[in-house]
This record gives C-alpha cells, structure tokens and sequence, in this order.
C-alpha cells in the first residue's frame, strides 16, 4: 500500500547515514508512495556548523534521490523549525534517528490534540563507522572519518 512518508535533517554532508534514513524512507513510501524530505534552514540550526547551501544541500538529496528513481516522488523543501508541515499536512509515517526520536512522539502528541491520526515512527539505528561511533557531518568535516564511516 503506497504510504506519505516524511524525513528530515540538516544533510549538511550526503553520508552513510542519511542515505540509510532516505532508503528506509522510500521502502516504507513504496513505489507508488510519496516522500516529504524536510531540510533545515540555517536559522533553525543556530549552533550548528553548515558548510553548504539549503541549495546545494537540496542538490545532492535530488542527485541521490535521482539514483534511487524516486525524485519524481519527493518533495524537498527548507523547515525553519524542528516539526516542519508534520503537525498540520497528513503523513503516514516519519522515519527517524535515535537523534529525532523524541521530536517524532512530540509531532504525534500535537497531531493528537488536533485531532490528526498519530503518524507511525520508524525509528533506524545509527550507522555506524570504522570506530563503532555514529557517521555523523560534524566527524566527516573534523576529517576523522570520510562519507562512508571509514578512518582517515
């Protein structure tokens, strides 16, 4: 059964992790379903360090999503707060890391007062690099690690 199935992230840097969160997502969507990638805006990510563009961010989500043949099927568009049109636009599923989790059941709580049906959370594991620690954009610009969890 096609699902409307949202994401979102910084995607400072297109690594292992997000491509597993993305993957996830359009299983889930199935091939006749949707997906919502919400990206977030520099103001939302006020200590963050953004290397890139919501542009050039969004760029290499559609260069990915394009391999995957599942851009025609998405939507990517910038967020300025953590729930992005979750609280209000009707979604079937929210794909999360252990990082979103809590967001994820505090959209379903909100969604719930106003009377929306809650959305179904997925939450993956992190993926892991070389060192057994989560591939994160913060390690991969601190050169430790490259896109695909290996030492440097």
């Amino acid at each position: 059964m096609p699902m409307k199935v949202c994401i979102g992230g910084t995607f400072n840097i297109l690594h292992s992790g997000h491509r597993a969160l993305i993957d996830t997502a359009i299983q889930k969507a199935g091939s006749n379903g949707s997906l919502f990638i919400g990206v977030a805006t520099r103001a939302l990510l006020k200590k963050k360090v953004v290397q890139h563009s919501f542009q050039h961010r969004a760029a290499a989500l559609k260069d990915y999503l394009k391999q995957k043949s599942f851009l025609k099927q998405t939507r990517i568009e910038p967020i300025t707060d953590r729930f992005g049109p979750t609280i209000n636009e009707d979604f079937d599923a929210i794909i999360v890391s252990p990082e979103t989790f809590q967001t994820a059941k505090d959209i379903n709580l909100i969604r719930e007062k106003k009377g929306k049906k809650p959305m179904q959370i997925i939450q993956i594991n992190y993926v892991l690099a070389e060192d057994n620690k989560p591939i994160s954009s913060t390690r991969i610009i601190n050169n430790i690690i490259d896109k695909d969890g290996k030492i440097r």
